[in-house]
């Protein structure tokens, strides 16, 4: 069978599978099904984009006052736990080195951090804090939690902290389709065959 019509027949089967409702069997990603709707992903992308957006308002609410962003507070905690090179803070907070090196020299102006050359390399340099950028990260950090609503159950923060921490890990992993993970199977409603 010629590849065009192949497709042609999949994409039939498709939308033949989002029309008809599958009780049982397993799908596209080797899970058994059940006969819960399928949550709408759309709407609960949006509603995380719309989540992110606000806390973001609120975080830019919170440290502006103390002259810092959110990029700020970012590259400041990424060596609170002591001096890193700039492309393993890069990496840790998930920038490339060229971006963070703009934010690290206001944060160097600002006597915040300071960048040292290293002994045995001199391409690289160790980024470390001061003491008034110890001083700077505390107040960031206590704006930030002032900034969110008092009223949330401690738990309840817990758990969605753990759930957006497998989101984001489900981010990182490769996606569906890609060519570094299998082509998910459809089955045919009815039938258990593909």
């Amino acid at each position: 069978m010629p590849t065009a019509e192949r497709d042609d027949r999949r994409s039939d089967v498709d939308e033949e599978v989002e029309k008809e409702p599958i009780e049982t069997g397993w799908v596209e990603d080797r899970l058994p099904m059940t006969t819960e709707p399928q949550p709408d992903l759309r709407a609960s992308y949006r509603l995380l984009s719309l989540a992110a957006r606000l806390v973001q308002r609120r975080q830019d609410d919170a440290l502006a006052p103390l002259g810092l962003t959110r990029a700020a507070v970012i590259a400041l905690d990424g060596i609170a736990t002591g001096p890193r090179n700039q492309e393993q803070l890069a990496a840790i907070v998930d920038v490339k080195s060229q971006t963070l090196g703009k934010v690290l020299t206001r944060l160097q102006d600002r006597g915040l951090l300071t960048r040292t050359r290293h002994p045995s390399d001199r391409r690289q340099l160790i980024v470390e804090l001061t003491g008034a950028g110890e001083a700077a990260l505390a107040a960031a950090r206590k704006a930030e939690i002032d900034a969110f609503p008092a009223d949330m159950d401690p738990e309840d923060w817990r758990i969605l902290q753990e759930e957006l921490a497998k989101f984001v890990a489900s981010l990182h992993a490769p996606q569906r389709g890609s060519e570094t993970s299998p082509e998910p199977t459809r089955l045919v409603p009815g039938t258990g065959t593909p």
